[in-house]
């Protein structure tokens, strides 16, 4: 015998439930025709006939209403199962907007936000520009600026600081060189100030900022990366000092109804704890090996 189709079994309790292919297949948004089909394959497979057919309907046979009991049976079992999948997808979802920097970092301390028992799940959306969180985009955004909106909250983490960094094996040649964004791409301030300054040869470009990192530890060239990106690497070190002129505050912004939320505010009160327990590494206090 072949191995059972599960889903022609449910197709068969509702043949049995209805007494007809018609009705079966409004039931189950099929045609009578995929039905009929479906239940002459179930007995080819089982190598048993399961209807009597007639002009009025579908009559189960002895053998049919022997599996109809098993089907029931088994219905009833998988029924818990169902009901904790079906829980598990009714749960609320807790939306993240942050650059892919800080995506990174909360991916890496993703337990310190999140435990199997929290009655919600967190959703990550990772992008440079600034999703609309009035108009319930996500529920909390990572910011560099306190919103202006009357119906935004926020609360402020710290600051983040900027550095060069290059590869830590670079040759001498590649620390003369640049990465960066292109001008008509960059939506970050540090991306800008790269393509501000008249000095710097820029010898590759890159549309994200993962590419851009991969270009650095490649050893292509230097690139200006948040300090609590590039201090994490020790594949990568500093070229001098963090750039006061590139120094950001950090803010976690929400709607000001969903901050009253019970995930909302959850999350929120343990992001702002991982965040401020990391205040130094963001604000630019452990660089690794720096040329300073």
């Amino acid at each position: 015998m072949k191995n059972v189709d599960w889903d022609d079994i449910r197709y068969f309790v509702v043949v049995a439930r209805t007494g007809g292919l018609t009705s079966a297949a409004a039931e189950l948004g099929s045609s009578a025709a995929t039905v009929g089909r479906r239940m002459l394959a179930l007995e080819q497979t089982l190598a048993r006939t399961l209807f009597v057919r007639r002009q009025s309907g579908y009559e189960l046979t002895s053998d049919g209403r022997d599996l109809l009991g098993k089907a029931l049976a088994m219905q009833a079992s998988a029924a818990p199962i169902q009901a904790w999948l079906e829980a598990e997808r009714s749960k609320p979802i807790v939306r993240i907007s942050a650059g892919t920097w800080t995506s990174n970092f909360l991916c890496e301390n993703f337990a310190k936000l999140w435990s199997p028992d929290d009655p919600f799940a967190i959703a990550f959306k990772t992008t440079e520009r600034r999703l609309d969180i009035a108009h319930r985009e996500v529920e909390i955004g990572v910011r560099s600026h306190r919103p202006e909106a009357a119906n935004l909250a926020a609360r402020k983490t710290g600051a983040v600081a900027h550095a060069a960094f290059c590869a830590r094996n670079a040759t001498s040649g590649a620390r003369d060189r640049w990465v960066s964004i292109p001008r008509e791409e960059a939506l970050t301030e540090a991306t800008r100030w790269v393509n501000e300054q008249p000095d710097f040869r820029i010898v590759a470009w890159a549309n994200t900022p993962r590419t851009l990192y991969d270009l650095v530890r490649a050893g292509v060239g230097n690139a200006v990366l948040p300090c609590f990106a590039g201090d994490r690497d020790s594949a990568l070190e500093r070229i001098g000092r963090s750039l006061p002129e590139l120094l950001q505050e950090q803010w976690l912004v929400m709607h000001d109804e969903d901050r009253h939320r019970a995930e909302v505010r959850t999350v929120l009160d343990r992001m702002v704890s991982l965040l401020e327990d990391h205040a130094v590494l963001f604000g630019g206090g452990r660089p690794l090996g720096s040329s300073a």
